[in-house]
């Protein structure tokens, strides 16, 4: 027994192969004039395709490269940067306790009132309240290097005045 499965396949080709007749003779009735605006019209149209499909997004990416290549160039320097810092403080000797609560101390007088420090062992919670960004981030990076602090927790709140909330460093003076 044979498969139904051929028939579609089959009726799908005779209706091709009609259509297919059916356009040639219409192409043979046009005009020789009306088959070359034909033949211009589907060449111009077929350039548009080409260009439109392949050179286009081509030429978009080539554009675009330098561009992104600079960013990544950025993001790699920064990261260097970075790894450099760090292979640098893990090298460096740790600070005693006390010389790692004076510099906490000193950095934290710079914030003013809007922060406190208070010492708990080897560990230092440090209360903000409407710290700006910049301040923040430059009293992270002295008690990074000053003290060998690092942050273990941190909850914050932003607001357009600055930052509130506490952050928790450990005075371990390693990794």
């Amino acid at each position: 027994m044979r498969s139904t499965a051929a028939s579609p396949l089959a009726r799908a080709r005779t209706a091709l192969a009609q259509a297919q007749e059916q356009a040639s003779a219409r192409w043979s009735r046009l005009a020789e004039r009306e088959q070359r605006l034909l033949t211009l019209a589907g060449a111009a149209l077929g350039l548009l395709l080409t260009y439109t499909v392949l050179i286009a997004p081509a030429q978009r990416t080539l554009r675009n490269v330098p561009v992104q290549l600079e960013a990544v160039e950025r993001q790699l320097q920064t990261m260097q940067a970075q790894a450099a810092e760090a292979r640098l403080l893990a090298a460096s000797p740790s600070v005693p306790a006390a010389d790692a609560q004076a510099a906490l101390s000193g950095a934290t007088d710079r914030l003013g009132p809007k922060a406190q420090l208070h010492m708990r062992g080897e560990h230092a919670v440090l209360m903000l309240s409407g710290v700006p960004s910049e301040a923040l981030q430059a009293w992270l990076g002295e008690v990074r290097a000053a003290a060998r602090a690092r942050p273990v927790e941190a909850q914050l709140t932003r607001s357009p005045q600055g930052f509130t909330g506490s952050i928790v460093l450990s005075l371990g003076g390693g990794a």
